[in-house]
């Protein structure tokens, strides 16, 4: 899995100067890319490139250096330099799944929402719908009834 870190974050977790660093991506010993104007090294790319797994004595060889050995001090930094990088990658997954967790209970609490308001329209149209029927019934019998009532003043009328 690859995590990217920033330059100089690498540079302070790694304790190596921005030219060392520049220069190991260089020869190829640490992934690297540029997004949005800003370069970044692999940070798992970076934890093998600083230590080569041949331990000899109380000395670590350095890869793609020419038998350079390193004191205990280098080793503890390196070590450290690691655990940092794992606690970034672990804290960054944590924050993805978290956010992803509230994105999930924010989505599923608008579904919730949408029905209720969808199953209060529902209940709505059909008040309105019954509410519709029964004005359009009263319309038809008073329009009989007034159909009745004017049909016989017009009959006593012309019978007069």
């Amino acid at each position: 899995m690859e995590s990217w870190v920033g330059l100089e974050e690498f540079a302070k977790l790694a304790h190596l100067d921005k030219e060392k660093i520049l220069e190991m991506v260089a020869s190829g010993m640490l992934k690297s890319k540029q997004e949005k104007g800003e370069f970044l090294i692999d940070a798992s790319s970076g934890t093998q490139a600083l230590v080569q797994s041949s331990i000899s004595g109380n000395a670590v060889m350095l890869a793609g250096s020419t038998n350079v050995a390193v004191d205990g001090d280098f080793i503890e930094k390196t070590i450290g330099t690691i655990l940092s990088l794992h606690e970034k990658v672990v804290n960054s997954k944590e924050e993805t799944i978290s956010s992803v967790k509230n994105e999930n209970q924010f989505l599923k609490d608008a579904l919730f929402n949408t029905q209720e308001v969808y199953e209060d329209d529902k209940k709505t149209i059909a008040i309105l719908r019954e509410q519709l029927r029964a004005a359009q019934e009263e319309i038809e019998f008073l329009k009989r009834k007034y159909r009745l009532m004017w049909g016989k003043a017009i009959d006593a009328k012309v019978k007069e």
